[in-house]
């Protein structure tokens, strides 16, 4: 029963935590059973001013009444906003769910809409803990420790660290947060009262490496300050060795872009190319060695391992297919299967080294389902394609290829950011979104492998050498 009196005007209720999404679910159930109305309630998380003339919140024996599983996915995420309505408004939006199943696709409800916006702000601030956060190494009584600082802007870190653990699972390490610290120690995640930047160690010659790997992707033909500042807000900055960085290069963009003109009308094409500098290669080695244990998606959870781009780093010429196939992802190399056979009898054909070309994939892991023992290839989702474009942004940014080859939908998708009809963009110079060379559009080797007619099969060959010899003689002029 409802406690009544007239010095009483509100239900209390206390959750353990900031973040606490299961102590505030279970209340709300039981306050929505109970027909307490939204304006009824106070929320407070347990350290906070209680309320004077509150009562606990009642206690319901009624079963509870479903909700959509976007407002599970909604409420978890919101329940981390700093906003000190969050819950009330979480509540009220339970209360229309319990009258009406579809209140939650009425986003022109200011309700819904604000909660929205409150989620986004969660999410967001979960991707600059995931993109910013900086391990140092720290070594205590012949131990050795991995401690990062990061400011989140709401109560994110209890939500991540599932992240970090998988992320990082070989590692000891420990994320300190103002307001919370969480620590692995290869088994489990324990907690800690929050920390200061000065309990956070200073650099570590780590790095130095990922300092020169910054460097030298940093192109000043891309630079777009406002967009950088947007991404990489300057409270992140102290926690990031290459923010060191950004200020001179920033400073000396113009001059660099000036050189690289001046570069680029003054060469000529030497005979021999002469070989990528010691800190081009280390950086690509550096990037390679973090896409091993990429876990930006789900795609590494069964496959082998990554596929990673191969080739000369001064190639001018850069292949992008689609994902490894089975083999690739057995080989760890990109092409070498049945679809790899025909792309290099193909690049032959029309006078191309595939030793001078870099190859890689828009998706680095195998997709595959599984039909008895076989392993049967799945094509990518939209999802997973922008989760590695990362990698593939990254491999272009190092070598600067002035031509880029898509090799099918997936490829020609991950690089112009938009699904595109072979047929219709086939053999013509594209324009890439950041500005970075040109991109052909031409069919995936394994389409070959799949046309039964031999006749058919015999000239769609045809037609793909025939895309290949233009592609050389494009990137010769290019060149020249």
């Amino acid at each position: 029963m409802l406690a009544e009196g007239p010095m009483i005007d509100a239900h209390r209720v206390t959750l353990s935590a900031p973040d606490d999404f299961d102590g505030w679910r279970d209340a709300a159930r039981d306050l929505a059973e109970a027909g307490v109305p939204a304006s009824a309630v106070v929320w407070q998380v347990d350290g906070d001013v209680g309320d004077l003339f509150g009562v606990d919140a009642p206690r319901s024996a009624a079963p509870s009444f479903a909700v959509p599983r976007p407002f599970v996915d909604l409420a978890k995420a919101v329940v981390c906003h700093r906003d000190p309505e969050r819950f009330a408004l979480l509540y009220a939006l339970l209360l229309k769910l319990r009258d009406n199943r579809r209140a939650l696709e009425d986003r022109a409800d200011p309700l819904v809409d604000r909660l929205e916006k409150m989620a986004k702000e969660v999410r967001r601030d979960a991707h600059k803990m995931h993109a910013f956060v900086r391990f140092r190494e720290v070594e205590a009584d012949g131990d050795t420790r991995f401690v990062a600082f990061f400011e989140p802007d709401h109560h994110i870190v209890r939500r991540e660290a599932g992240f970090f653990m998988r992320r990082f699972s070989n590692m000891r390490w420990s994320i300190l947060t103002p307001e919370l610290s969480i620590h692995w120690d290869g088994k489990q995640i324990s907690e800690s009262p929050g920390a200061t930047r000065e309990d956070a160690p200073d650099g570590d010659p780590l790095e130095e490496t990922w300092k020169t790997y910054y460097a030298n992707i940093f192109n000043p033909d891309r630079l777009k300050v406002g967009a950088m500042m947007k991404e990489m807000p300057k409270k992140y900055w102290h926690n990031m060795p290459e923010t060191a960085l950004v200020a001179p290069l920033i400073a000396n963009a113009r001059n660099r872009e000036l050189e690289m003109i001046e570069r680029s009308r003054a060469s000529l094409k030497p005979a021999v190319p002469p070989p990528p500098s010691s800190n081009l290669r280390g950086s690509w080695e550096a990037l390679r060695a973090e896409a091993m244990v990429c876990t930006r998606c789900d795609l590494h959870k069964c496959a082998t391992q990554t596929v990673f781009g191969e080739g000369p780093l001064d190639a001018r010429i850069m292949f992008v297919g689609e994902q490894p196939g089975d083999q690739e992802d057995l080989a760890g190399r990109p092409f070498v299967g049945p679809a790899g056979q025909i792309f290099d009898a193909a690049l032959e054909r029309a006078g191309i080294d595939r030793a001078g070309v870099y190859v890689t994939n828009a998706v680095k892991h195998f997709k595959f389902v599984l039909r008895g023992k076989r392993r049967i290839h799945s094509r990518p989702d939209t999802g997973e394609i922008d989760a590695c474009r990362w990698w593939v942004d990254n491999e272009r940014s190092l070598i600067r290829p002035p031509l880029t080859v898509a090799l099918g939908a997936t490829a020609a998708r991950s690089l112009l950011h938009k699904s595109v009809t072979i047929s219709r963009v086939r053999g013509e110079p594209l324009a890439l979104p950041d500005g970075g060379g040109e991109c052909w559009v031409t069919v995936h080797p394994s389409f070959l492998l799949r046309i039964p007619e031999e006749d058919r099969k015999r000239e769609e060959q045809a037609l793909f050498v025939r895309d290949l010899e233009r592609i050389k003689a494009r990137a010769a002029a290019l060149a020249a």
